[in-house]
């Protein structure tokens, strides 16, 4: 037997009442954002677990738990269990309840039953007969044995049984599964709906974070015509603000017309409205208009109705979710790529950009060239994001930075307790890059032995941990880089001749700096404003004295000098451009010869022995000194007793 409520809580309106909620002696009534609350509040000005109303001692009291925004009741904040009496308001968050302890205690309302259901109401020629917060198709007792009752039909009627509403559900589920986007998931609820239910017109809403609706699907009946009617603002603001599906009936054509109401062009005679929702959020609205006098929209219908929209709504929040970190991925993919882009306009880069285009796409081991600082490691991960394999790993590996047995462990892994210090097993670089791009960065530096294994890998055959057993076979590309000439390692027997040639497939050539001179603007305005950026400095552009000190400087260090040229003056600098002063270059200056030029002079070449060049070497030290050995023997790297030893040995006065 059912308990009797001894008093009741009911929302206020606006426009009246709301729901009703039974207070049973013994139960308390929660309300609060969390789903397990008796009152569920859709509103971000409300705690997840904000209130309650419990009896105690023969009386009901209202509580808060703790809420970010507090409980008011009469309009002060709660700060105390207080009791409740007649008429007593209680807000929490932006919703407001009445207590009473019998109905009849609502003024100006029709007494409603005791179960929890919304007040009927009339606005616009529009009488909501029901809302409906939950449905029996999705509360986990609609199953063969325990389906909701048949409705009572005739052969008019195309409703289907409870059995086939199921079905269909069943059915919209799996076709959502592979929907691309809302508009089409949109058309296949409104598909089930025409199935199950004699709606005539079928509305899809979109919620847009302006707090808009806008129209995604317009759907109507076979033979039906076409034109699209506004749908009602009065259901719609009644949902949006309860968040409960709702049935209407009995529109009066006249009081429609008199409002200009769009039920009048649409002659419905009766309408549902849910909200499309996931959780807490509320992603649109579904709206069902059955014209003419025959056959409306019931109950069966709004319950069948409420579980489209929630099974919409969970597809749609999926759906999104997934576009929201398809759109990260592609953001920080683009970061990734203006980290690593090749800057620049001039023929040389153009040159090195059209054959990355060209061989990215084939599976062909690289060798990149080039002199120490140029972006070598920049052309390989052009390569690789250029190619198929874009999605898949890209590693990095320096063979000069690692000794013989570390590299081969780096390289292709190893097993616990291999050698000292195995304490795991590690996976290799190789494994790790499979179905991706590996980057060996100082090939040339690679021992013998490892360069052996490294060879039987490159031909497609499998490799085995060290200290392991196992066969591990990968499918992984190479890209190989040196800044040395490969040519005379192989001719000295440091480097395997038919490794050379398995490297060699394709080779890239990257210039250095000063054979594109016209790239250093563009580059060091690269520079700046991914180092203002980082920094927070608003530094913008380079004064003309501070491009043309750019331009004619050698960069015997390349991109990676001019990097950290840029990178000091947006550090130390002061001004809102970079000037001249701000640029620091090294020593090395413009006449300096470069690592892997031949040696120049002004005056041509002129044999001498090192004996020679040590002693006009220390002279011409000592004499920019002014002779104070302390000096000259600092900047010459030597002892001062050093200094005085040369000094002696060449016969060195002071002129």
């Amino acid at each position: 037997m059912a308990q009797v409520p001894t008093a009741f809580l009911v929302a206020r309106r606006d426009d009246g009442f709301g729901d009703v909620f039974p207070l049973h002696a013994g139960a308390a009534l929660s309300m609060g954002r969390a789903p397990t609350n008796r009152v569920v509040l859709r509103d971000d000005l409300a705690s997840r677990e904000h209130a309650e109303v419990f009896s105690a001692e023969g009386e009901w009291r209202l509580r808060d738990l703790g809420s970010l925004n507090g409980t008011h009741l009469n309009g002060e904040q709660l700060r105390t269990d207080k009791p409740l009496r007649p008429l007593d308001e209680v807000r929490v968050g932006r919703a407001r309840f009445v207590f009473v302890e019998a109905m009849d205690q609502l003024p100006d309302v029709p007494k409603p039953s005791a179960a929890p259901t919304a007040l009927a109401a009339k606005s616009d020629g529009i009488e909501i007969r029901k809302r409906l917060g939950q449905t029996r198709f999705l509360d986990g007792e609609s199953t063969v044995a325990g389906a909701p009752p048949e409705p009572e039909t005739n052969h008019a009627d195309p409703r289907v049984s409870a059995h086939q509403a199921l079905a269909v559900l069943y059915r919209l589920a799996l076709d959502m599964a592979s929907a691309p986007g809302a508009s089409e998931l949109g058309a296949l609820a409104a598909d089930a709906l025409f199935r199950a239910t004699p709606a005539d017109v079928v509305v899809v809403q979109a919620l847009r974070e302006s707090r808009e609706l806008q129209l995604l699907v317009h759907r109507t009946h076979a033979g039906r015509p076409a034109t699209y009617h506004k749908v009602s603002g009065y259901v719609s603001g009644e949902v949006l603000a309860s968040r409960q599906a709702v049935l209407a009936e009995n529109v009066s054509a006249e009081l429609a017309l008199a409002n200009r109401d769009s039920l009048t062009e649409l002659q419905a005679s009766s309408l549902i409205c849910s909200p499309v929702s996931a959780g807490d959020q509320l992603m649109g609205l579904l709206h069902l208009y059955r014209t003419g006098k025959s056959t409306p929209l019931n109950g069966d219908d709004l319950e069948f109705t409420l579980a489209v929209a929630r099974q919409f709504g969970t597809v749609w929040h999926r759906l999104a979710r997934q576009a929201n970190l398809s759109a990260e991925n592609r953001s920080l993919r683009a970061q990734l790529r203006l980290e690593s882009e090749l800057v620049g306009a001039s023929a040389p880069l153009e040159k090195i950009e059209q054959q990355i285009a060209r061989v990215a796409e084939t599976k062909a081991t690289v060798l990149v060239r080039g002199e120490s600082g140029v972006g070598k490691e920049l052309v390989a991960r052009a390569v690789h994001m250029s190619s198929p394999r874009r999605e898949a790993p890209f590693i990095c590996i320096n063979c000069a930075a690692l000794t013989e047995t570390l590299l081969e462990s780096e390289l292709f892994g190893h097993e616990k307790g291999a050698f000292t210090g195995a304490t795991e097993r590690m996976i290799g670089k190789f494994e790790a890059a499979d179905r991706g791009t590996i980057f060996l960065d100082e090939i040339g530096e690679m021992a013998l032995s490892t360069q052996a294994k490294f060879l039987r890998v490159l031909e497609g055959h499998p490799f085995e941990r060290v200290g392991g057993n196992t066969q591990i076979k990968v499918d992984v590309r190479v890209v190989a880089a040196t800044n040395r000439p490969l040519e005379d390692a192989v001719r000295a027997g440091t480097f395997r001749r038919d490794l050379f040639y398995r490297l060699q497939v394709v080779q890239l050539d990257v210039p250095p700096l000063r054979d594109r001179v016209d790239d250093v603007p563009l580059l060091a305005e690269h520079f700046l404003k991914k180092f203002a950026r980082e920094t927070g400095r608003k530094m913008r552009g380079f004064s003309s004295a501070a491009l043309d000190k750019l331009k004619a400087y050698r960069w015997p260090g390349n991109v990676r000098e001019l990097r950290n040229v840029i990178e000091r003056a947006v550090a130390l600098g002061t001004g809102p451009q970079v000037d001249a002063h701000d640029i620091w270059l090294s020593e090395l200056d413009v006449g300096a010869p470069v690592v892997g030029e031949a040696p120049v002079s002004v005056g041509g070449y002129r044999a001498e022995t090192i004996e020679e060049v040590e002693k006009r070497h220390i002279l011409a030290t000592l004499n920019h000194t002014d002779w104070n050995k302390s000096r000259a023997a600092a900047i010459l790297g030597i002892e001062r007793s050093t200094l005085d030893r040369k000094i002696e040995r060449y016969k060195l006065v002071r002129d």
